[in-house]
């Protein structure tokens, strides 16, 4: 018997999701409650926001605000994800476990499921003020068209970037700066990362989405998938220096960077394209780099003070 991947834990019995009661762990497995990267991935670009704002420590209890928006929203965002594809998830080795593509879970009860996790969402969003929640609410509509981008474009990625750097534009208007340059940069650079990391992840389906007829930018590059991430990763590097440098224009604030850009660099440098495993670990990783980037952001936001 060949040992599960270790990689791609067994989510029916392991963690906070196996401690649930059986009749309780679908609703958590189609909120993606056992991937927390998913969250983490949401929250960082808000998270860097509010650090480069140089109000991280003043405003703390935002973060931790965003934090439970991201897991909320997240867990709405993959709930709703899976009811617009609960007929090709079927079509997928990877995704037919999924409760509502095996019947775990009903359609009435997905979308009731949904409805609480947005309640979450808007004891968030009451939290903010006016301008900061203008702008999250106008994230609905492209978070709403996410889902069916797969059937029209190649680079739904691109897409998803817009959806999953949005809290770099809420984060930056809620501190209240004044300034919106940076927050134009560092959310471009956020849009680049995303269709980076996005693209590692898609090359675990590269065989299912070509029989399904599922498009996505690891398709689309082809046998070029490292050159396409590795330019994808060296622009958002980038544009986040263009933000850096508008906050603090010192060559020394870039530096704060050099840890992000080794660990990106790794994962392109590491990364065997038609090796699933491999890609989900270097997927994975981009949590660190959260960290890494949250650091910078965080030295340079409270050194330009």
């Amino acid at each position: 018997m060949t040992a599960p991947d270790p990689a791609v834990p067994d989510t029916e019995h392991r963690g906070l999701v196996g401690m649930l009661p059986a009749r309780l762990r679908p609703y958590a497995l189609l909120a993606r409650f056992d991937r927390p990267i998913g969250w983490w991935l949401l929250y960082w670009p808000g998270a860097w926001a509010i650090c480069l704002s140089g109000r991280a420590v003043e405003r703390w209890d935002m973060l931790l605000w965003f934090l439970l928006g991201a897991i909320a929203m997240r867990g709405a965002g993959c709930t709703y994800n899976d009811i617009v594809d609960r007929d090709l998830d079927r079509q997928v080795a990877r995704t037919a476990s999924r409760p509502l593509a095996s019947g775990a879970v009903s359609l009435r009860a997905a979308w009731a499921w949904l409805l609480v996790q947005c309640l979450v969402g808007l004891l968030v969003l009451v939290q903010l003020r006016p301008a900061a929640a203008l702008v999250a609410l106008a994230s609905l509509a492209p978070v709403a068209a996410y889902p069916f981008m797969k059937r029209i474009t190649w680079w739904p990625q691109a897409w998803l970037g817009l959806v999953f750097s949005w809290a770099a534009l809420v984060g930056w208007v809620e501190m209240d700066t004044g300034l919106l340059t940076p927050m134009a940069w560092l959310y471009a650079g956020c849009v680049l990362w995303v269709i980076g990391y996005d693209t590692i992840y898609a090359v675990q389906d590269l065989e299912d989405d070509a029989l399904v007829g599922v498009r996505s930018s690891a398709r689309a590059m082809g046998r070029h998938v490292r050159l396409g991430v590795a330019l994808c990763y060296a622009g958002a590097l980038t544009l986040w220096s263009a933000a850096i440098w508008t906050v603090r224009p010192d060559a020394l604030a870039l530096v704060a960077l050099l840890p992000m850009a080794l660990h990106l660099g790794w994962q392109v440098a590491t990364l065997r394209p038609r090796d699933g495993a491999n890609a989900l670990v270097r997927f994975r990783s981009n949590r660190n780099a959260g960290v890494l980037m949250a650091a910078a952001c965080f030295v340079v936001g409270t050194s330009s003070l």
